[in-house]
């Protein structure tokens, strides 16, 4: 009954593939507008990821740009600024090097100290037996010399203390940072609980905040009453975070870290040179030690230098030798870095 002859079955073979045929004629132009219209949409979602793409690229290009150029314009007025101040630094003028050496005396007192001190020491050298014709040079030189040699002794001893404390003073504003609080109370902090001269310096920064001066500004002008590189470094860091962004703890952390090398460095340099700074003591003394030696055992032999014309030339000439050679060896053990 369902035994079916080859005749029927390859009937229905090909009825069957003629409706599959008839089916593929219909729908192939369906079939093909889809699949175009798929390979369409992804084009078009290609074209505007990469569009979307460059237009992020572009953005981030341009905001860098930006942000350079702004850094380079502000790196430029700070130079400019810089320069200023460094005139001041090198050649500042007696007020403000009171300042930075850390004495309260006003000017006109500190010329009153100086004629003091001129008439004291021209005093002292006629007392000594000094020629009266020495009488106003010993007057300059006690009136103008020791005053100001004492003003620049104490304004490198106070340097040096701000140099040995400045570098703890920032890591405590970087934690400061660190843990959440403002610039603003950094700053007071250090300048309620550093050491000096570091909390003097601070505590001018927060006078200034008070008059209405920004803390940029202020910190900029720590290097005229602190005349050290590490001061106007200082200043630079804070500028440039002001104007450009960034994170201002990693950048004072920075700042710490290469403070304590630039320390690390002198104290290398100065263990270094110390054999040839021994061996630049030895040699300069030595002639005033032969000489002291000479006079003990020998007096009349040494004093003809001094009771005779010939010999106060020699004397010149050797003192003159000497100072040339003692000014060329500190050139030779003075290390910058």
């Amino acid at each position: 009954m369902f035994g079916l002859s080859l005749a029927q079955i390859l009937f229905v073979a090909l009825v069957a593939l003629t409706f599959a045929a008839l089916a593929y004629v219909v729908f192939f132009e369906s079939i093909a507008w889809q699949k175009k219209s798929d390979e369409r949409l992804k084009s078009v979602k290609l074209a505007a990821t990469d569009s979307l793409g460059k237009f992020t690229v572009r953005d981030k290009q341009a905001e860098a740009v930006k942000r350079r150029k702004s850094v380079l314009d502000t790196l430029k007025d700070i130079e400019q600024r810089q320069k200023l101040r460094d005139k001041n630094i090198k050649s500042p003028p007696l007020k403000m090097l009171i300042v930075q050496a850390g004495m309260k005396v006003p000017v006109a007192r500190f010329y009153v100290y100086s004629v003091i001190a001129g008439v004291i020491v021209t005093i002292l050298g006629l007392f000594l037996g000094s020629p009266l014709y020495l009488a106003p040079g010993l007057f300059l030189a006690g009136a103008f010399g020791l005053p100001r040699w004492l003003v620049y002794f104490r304004r490198s001893r106070r340097i040096k203390a701000f140099l040995h404390e400045f570098p703890n003073s920032i890591d405590v504003i970087v934690r400061a940072l660190r843990s959440g609080l403002p610039l603003n109370d950094g700053i007071r902090l250090i300048a309620q609980e550093a050491q000096e001269p570091v909390r003097t310096e601070f505590r001018r920064m927060v006078d200034a905040q008070q008059v209405g001066i920004s803390i940029p500004e202020s910190s900029m002008r720590m290097s005229e009453y602190m005349p050290c590189p590490e001061a106007s470094f200082f200043g630079i860091v804070i500028q440039i975070q002001s104007q450009a962004g960034g994170n201002l703890s990693e950048a004072l952390g920075n700042l710490s870290r290469v403070l304590r090398d630039r320390k690390k460095m002198a104290a290398k340099v100065q263990a270094l040179s110390m054999e040839a700074k021994a061996s630049a003591y030895i040699i300069g003394a030595l002639p005033f030690i032969v000489a002291t030696l000479v006079y003990l055992t020998s007096p009349q032999y040494i004093m003809v230098l001094f009771q005779t014309d010939t010999g106060h030339v020699i004397l010149g000439c050797a003192a003159t030798w000497m100072a040339i050679g003692i000014l060329i060896m500190k050139k030779m053990i003075n290390f910058k870095f």
